[in-house]
């Protein structure tokens, strides 16, 4: 199969290939870039596990080629945290107020609340659990979670 070139950067890190032209971009961040944080859950787009900000958006990486993203600037879950580690405030948040429990749909729900908050500092509750609603959880029955958006939202 012919390959072709993207260039891409990564959680401000410049990344460079060639790929098959179906390869996901979750399959990119993981096989290629070594960030599993990009968890495959249904390779549909319909549990959020593998939510990535590309130029800002959230997107489903499972959903996204590679080569669509050729020229973007790519965020993962890895990208989230200071670079001397310091949890982000929703990362902080989520740990406090109890928004996780088995932590497989943690890396999407911390970057959509990422993405929420930054579009909309102050939400609601409904606004939130109307920004998270491409996100699923199968453990905590969502109040953490939600308290954890409030949480962070007063840390920022």
């Amino acid at each position: 199969m012919h390959e072709l070139p993207v260039q891409v950067s990564v959680n401000g890190q410049p990344t460079e290939g060639t790929v098959e032209p179906r390869l996901t971009l979750a399959d990119y961040l993981r096989e290629r870039c070594g960030l599993t944080g990009t968890h495959l859950g249904c390779e549909h787009g319909a549990c959020g596990a593998c939510t990535v900000l590309v130029d800002g958006q959230a997107v489903r990486a499972c959903l996204m080629f590679a080569v669509q993203a050729d020229g973007t600037e790519v965020t993962t879950v890895e990208g989230i945290a200071a670079p001397d580690g310091e949890l982000s405030p929703v990362q902080a948040a989520m740990r406090e107020c109890h928004g996780l429990q088995c932590g497989f749909c943690t890396p999407g729900f911390v970057v959509s609340i990422t993405a929420l908050l930054r579009d909309n500092p102050k939400p609601s509750d409904q606004e939130i659990r109307e920004g998270l609603s491409g996100n699923f959880c199968r453990c905590t029955g969502y109040q953490g979670i939600v308290n954890a958006v409030h949480r962070a939202a007063e840390m920022t």
